[in-house]
């Protein structure tokens, strides 16, 4: 076996000062502190100037929040009416310029503020964060209040918040308005679904997005697509997991893992009919684990007929070459499920509606195209040895999901559910 060779790869982590993998928050403050608490604090503790009834009631501001929260069950928020109604109240008697009534109001409503704010920017349920950086931020009462506070036009800021992202929005924006229409203002639950599923993609910055309910890649830069191409995601029972993870570098001429059926319904049947020329033929071998550098079996001490029964476990491994299930580049990235991104010899699949056809992992449509981009330039292997990794010149956000609402001619539609997530939400393993 060739020695893996590696150029300049970094750290995973370390250029953003990031957490390790799967860590857990350590602040030790978040939103579960009570509201109250909070916001009791915030007024008490801070001694900050008013929010909503600074220099008078800000009616602009106001009316926007009254209007947020009563949209707030098509965010999820299904309190949000009822918080609506009790901003509505509590302005309405600071009216009377009583101190004690603005107070009170004042409170009020920075208290329906954050328990909106903090419902919008709970973490996706079922996704894999690689990073805590990477779950939605800012949820802390406190944190909530102050940044509110300090923004240069505040019925803006209330809308920026409550967008989410332009995903989100569009989603969420256009099922408000055919309710409104139609009078029906109970969301219905697959949207909730899927605004849950979107929820943690960036606003704002440049990311790769692999949604495997249109089995699509798409692009992004401030929340704007720039590219898309077709992928081959998750088959219904080996669904592509929902993960937001960070890409660090690219590998050329990478090695390519069979996968146990694979090895069961296919390559050991075929050894039995074809012996070592079969193994040669596709640049096979049997090898003990699956490290960088695993001892090689030989294939004659194997027991080709209790692995074609499925009795016997095989690790197989493929050389580089113009077989090679993994094409000529793979996208790796941190996460516990070994799941990324790769190129494939075989582009027929990429005609085909639908494209729910791998065991978990992305096939991409145009492994060169997504190269470029994640490099700036065009890809090229420095060597012909398998296994090399070339960094990116900077970490990029990636983010699988699912989605199945979609918005065309301002109507919102579903695709079919096949991963079966708009009924009850994914559970892995490592979550």
């Amino acid at each position: 076996m060739k020695k893996l060779k590696i150029f300049a790869v970094g750290v995973p982590g370390v250029a953003l000062g990031l957490a390790s993998p799967l860590a857990a928050a350590t602040d030790g403050q978040s939103a579960a502190v009570p509201v109250a608490t909070a916001v009791a604090s915030f007024y008490d503790s801070l001694h900050t100037q008013p929010i909503w009834f600074r220099g008078g009631a800000n009616a602009a501001a106001i009316a926007q929040l009254t209007s947020i929260l009563q949209r707030a069950p098509f965010d999820g928020f299904a309190e949000g009416p009822q918080l609506a109604a009790q901003v509505q109240a509590a302005t309405a008697q600071a009216a009377s310029g009583k101190a004690e009534d603005v107070t009170n109001a004042e409170r009020v409503l920075s208290s329906a503020w954050v328990q909106y704010v903090q419902a919008i920017k709970k973490p996706t349920t079922g996704m894999i964060y690689a990073y805590p950086v990477l779950e939605p931020q800012g949820d802390r009462g406190d944190q909530i209040l102050l940044t509110t506070a300090a923004a240069p036009s505040l019925p803006a800021y209330l809308a920026s918040v409550s967008d989410v992202n332009a995903i989100y929005k569009q989603l969420r924006d256009t099922a408000w308005a055919q309710a409104q229409a139609s009078g029906n203002l109970t969301p219905d639950p697959r949207l909730l679904a899927n605004l849950d599923r979107v929820r943690s993609l960036p606003a704002k910055g440049r990311f790769l997005l692999v949604d495997s309910g249109s089995s699509m890649l798409t692009l992004y830069q401030d929340g704007q697509p720039i590219d898309s191409m077709k992928v081959i995601t998750g088959m219904e029972e080996l669904p592509t997991p929902l993960i937001a993870s960070y890409m660090y570098y690219i590998t050329y001429n990478p090695y390519w893992h069979a996968p146990d059926h694979l090895v069961r319904k296919t390559i050991a049947p075929n050894f039995l009919a074809g012996g070592m020329k079969y193994l040669k033929s596709h640049g096979y071998s049997v090898i003990e684990d699956w490290s960088e550098h695993p001892t090689v079996i030989d294939p004659a001490k194997v027991d080709w007929k209790g692995a074609a029964a499925g009795k016997v476990h095989l690790k197989i491994q493929q050389d580089p070459g113009p077989l090679n299930s993994m094409g000529i580049l793979k996208f790796p990235f941190p996460n516990p499920e070994d799941i990324y991104l790769h190129d494939t010899p075989d582009h027929a699949k990429f005609k085909l509606a639908n494209r729910n056809l791998s065991n978990g992992c992305v096939r991409v449509e145009d492994a060169k195209r997504l190269g470029t981009w994640l490099l700036g330039h065009e890809p090229s292997s420095p060597g012909d040895t398998p296994e090399l990794r070339v960094q990116l010149p900077r970490p990029t956000p990636i983010f699988l999901t699912y989605i199945t609402a979609q918005v065309k001619d301002g109507k919102l539609s579903y695709l079919p559910d096949l991963y079966g997530w708009d009924r009850k939400p994914p559970q892995f393993a490592s979550n």
